[in-house]
């Protein structure tokens, strides 16, 4: 008889690639926040929104780090990641030409329904780079769907705020910041924040979600679809609003890792299934889960 596990290696099988990775581009932003570019042609050509890729630091340091991946094309793949730890330190310190080993894309995508067009992108500090993979995944089929970014962060957004030129009736006229890359896709988003950023709602990302859906009718609600990632705590907030409007939610967990590819199960939560509670890895059974199935702690 064949195991679950060994039904997800099957899976798996030709769709994880190790590349010798190079370093293309690395951008600093407040707070020691880098977005990376690195060559990765496998790994760009199946990567798809939700997934990521374990990232070698450096030589010296034998253990991976996973990092969500915020875009690819071409032959290239981009990284959002902020300095936490000596891993990453090390990785900030790389250049443009350095080789960086590039493990994925790993983890099951976000699942989109035609059925549900109005897509809200809800992002919350380092949970941002899925929901700009899932935007630009989109954008291929503008005339199908109707996104809304609301993005958080209690530091400094890694870009430029950019006062928006797409309206928002539902909102204060004073808040109008926006992502510049999403703007430039003609993708409406709204930032927040309890720091005060210029042009930012003040308050949580979930309650400026809040406003925007309580201006829908119950046909548009009908429209409506969920996707999330970020800390959990954000994480839970937002499936309690998708809840509370019986929205479908799907969200991208955040957790520890060490092997990423399913062997160690360090990563693993408890997830509602058909036959009951069942610990999940967050590596390869998620990162992407249906947020009610999800037993928040």
């Amino acid at each position: 008889m064949i195991t679950a596990a060994q039904e997800q290696a099957q899976r798996n099988r030709n769709t994880l690639f190790v590349e010798d990775g190079e370093l293309l581009q690395i951008d600093s932003f407040p707070n020691e926040q880098y977005i990376m570019r690195i060559r990765a042609p496998k790994c760009a050509a199946a990567a798809a929104p939700g997934t990521f890729v374990h990232v070698s630091c450096d030589v010296a340091l034998p253990m991976r780090r996973p990092l969500s991946i915020m875009r690819a094309a071409g032959d290239w793949i981009e990284v959002l990641y902020k300095v936490v730890g000596e891993g990453l330190r090390l990785l900030a310190g790389k250049r443009p030409g350095d080789a960086i080993s590039v493990l994925g894309p790993i983890g099951q995508p976000f699942r989109l329904s035609t059925e549900r067009p109005n897509v809200v992108l809800i992002g919350g500090g380092v949970g941002i780079p899925p929901m700009v993979f899932l935007a630009d995944s989109l954008r291929r089929e503008a005339d199908q769907w109707r996104p809304l970014a609301l993005l958080g962060s209690e530091i400094p957004f890694p870009f430029d705020l950019q006062p928006s030129s797409l309206p928002t009736p539902w909102l204060d006229n004073d808040i109008t910041s926006s992502m510049p890359l999403l703007e430039s896709w003609g993708f409406t988003s709204r930032l927040s924040s309890l720091s005060g950023f210029p042009g930012c709602y003040n308050g949580y990302v979930t309650d400026l979600a809040e406003r925007w859906l309580q201006g829908l009718d119950q046909e548009q609600l009908q429209q409506t679809e969920i996707f999330a990632c970020g800390p959990t705590p954000m994480l839970r907030a937002v499936a309690a609003l998708a809840a509370r409007h019986s929205l479908p939610c799907q969200v991208s967990l955040e957790e520890f890792m060490a092997c990423a590819v399913g062997g160690c199960a360090g990563c693993a939560v408890e997830v509602l299934t058909p036959t009951g509670p069942a610990m999940k890895r967050v590596c390869v059974d998620g990162p992407v889960f249906d947020a009610q199935t999800v037993v928040w702690r």
